[in-house]
């Protein structure tokens, strides 16, 4: 039968418990878990397997807690330093700033803002010789700003429309449900797309939270989805079809009123 391991009564069983519960962190926790378990009579080598550390760190552990108590359990790497680390600062904060503002605007070039561009320019700012690329890369990640991939926009949306369409459509729908006193009034879209579009989207350096856009240009395969969704439950409804045409619509929106449960009771709007 394994020895029991000797567990200095720093704390009872259940005081070791209450702290490896409301520990914030997470090494702590582990070492607070492995102590908790070591004094119900667990042996040090199935308690370290049971929190997940090796037989090793368990008796280190174990032996910090028998001679200094709770301290012997605190993380010790969440203490500061004095010492100096990480990459120089190339730019002071005054620097910083007018970096900041000179990326809310396009680059000499017209383009867009990189890591490579950011580092010519704090080459040019601060007088360096050489500035590294992923140099450009920490900065722009100091000022806010986020590897992302663009939203696609169709070259011919007009956003004062979306907005007067945003504004205006709770007053249709309302008017609707005037007209049809009574009768349940469910909002559908409904919209239709050829299969194949194949834009090609990088990623580029924006603002964090708030995802850029990018104008693409479509190209197709012959088939077409179309496509229904209602806003206030999410539900959808799609169909694929060979071709647009007004037989083809009236086919899709015989099912689709089938498959919607329109009813004298049900109307449906979109």
């Amino acid at each position: 039968m394994p020895k029991t391991a000797y567990l200095a009564k720093h704390f009872s069983s259940s005081e070791l418990k209450k702290k490896y519960l409301k520990s914030k962190d997470s090494v702590e926790a582990r070492r607070w878990h492995l102590l908790w378990k070591i004094s119900l009579g667990w042996t040090i080598k199935n308690s370290a397997l049971a929190v997940g550390c090796s037989y090793s760190y368990g008796q280190k552990i174990l032996s910090r807690y028998n001679l200094y108590g709770e301290e012997g359990v605190k993380n010790c790497k969440n203490q500061t330093s004095n010492h100096a680390r990480g990459k120089k600062r190339l730019l002071s904060q005054r620097q910083l700033e007018k970096l900041t503002r000179a990326i809310e605007n396009k680059p000499p070039d017209g383009g867009i803002w990189t890591g490579t561009k950011v580092a010519r320019w704090i080459e040019t700012e601060t007088g360096k010789e050489k500035v590294w690329n992923q140099r450009g890369w920490d900065y722009l990640k100091k000022c806010g700003y986020s590897w992302q991939s663009p939203r696609p926009t169709h070259k011919k949306a007009d956003k004062l429309e979306q907005e007067i369409f945003k504004a205006n459509l709770p007053l249709k729908v309302e008017k609707l449900e005037q007209e049809n006193p009574g009768v349940q009034i469910d909002l559908w879209f409904f919209d239709e797309h050829r299969i194949g579009l194949k834009p090609i989207l990088k990623k580029v350096w924006s603002k964090i939270g708030n995802r850029p856009e990018a104008v693409v240009q479509h190209r197709y395969e012959w088939l077409y989805v179309y496509g229904f969704v209602k806003p206030k439950t999410g539900e959808t409804l799609w169909y694929l079809i060979p071709r647009v045409n007004t037989n083809w619509l009236n086919l899709v929106d015989r099912q689709f009123a089938i498959d919607a449960g329109v009813s004298n009771q049900k109307k449906l709007s979109w």
